[in-house]
């Protein structure tokens, strides 16, 4: 799976009509998408999803908002997944990212980051079975 990551382009980047811009810069990045939905999570799933934030201060808040809209869930290839396209997405917190970086372009705040990127292969795996059955994978 070490090819393979996760992302979700978030409920403001969504809103504000990015996701066509996000997913180019994507694959223009040499990532292929393997599986692609768009979704909006309930209050119940976004819990299910975040769970491993539960005892932290902010997680009802990212519940509430990671359920306020539609989201696009995808699973990418490419080699060395994780860390490139954590490399492409840039810091949590848009003022910090390096120029280029999808949230340097797309994001308003570290609440509103504009796209989630799996941090480690094994919540690669994690993220893409919680969206993605394996017959939704090409």
């Amino acid at each position: 799976m070490n090819n393979r990551t996760f992302t979700m382009i978030k409920p403001d980047a969504f809103s504000k009509g990015y996701s066509g811009l996000i997913l180019d810069r994507i694959i223009q990045a040499g990532f292929k998408i393997i599986a692609v939905k768009m979704t909006r999570l309930s209050p119940e799933k976004a819990g299910e999803f975040y769970a491993v934030h539960r005892e932290r201060g902010f997680y009802q808040e990212l519940v509430d908002f990671m359920s306020s809209g539609p989201i696009i869930a995808a699973i990418l290839e490419k080699s060395n997944a994780v860390a490139d396209f954590r490399t492409l997405i840039g810091a949590t917190d848009p003022a910090k990212a390096t120029e280029g970086t999808i949230r340097k372009l797309y994001a308003a705040s570290v609440g509103e980051n504009a796209i989630h990127g799996s941090d480690s292969n094994e919540n690669a795996k994690i993220e893409s079975d919680f969206f993605f059955s394996v017959l939704e994978r090409y």
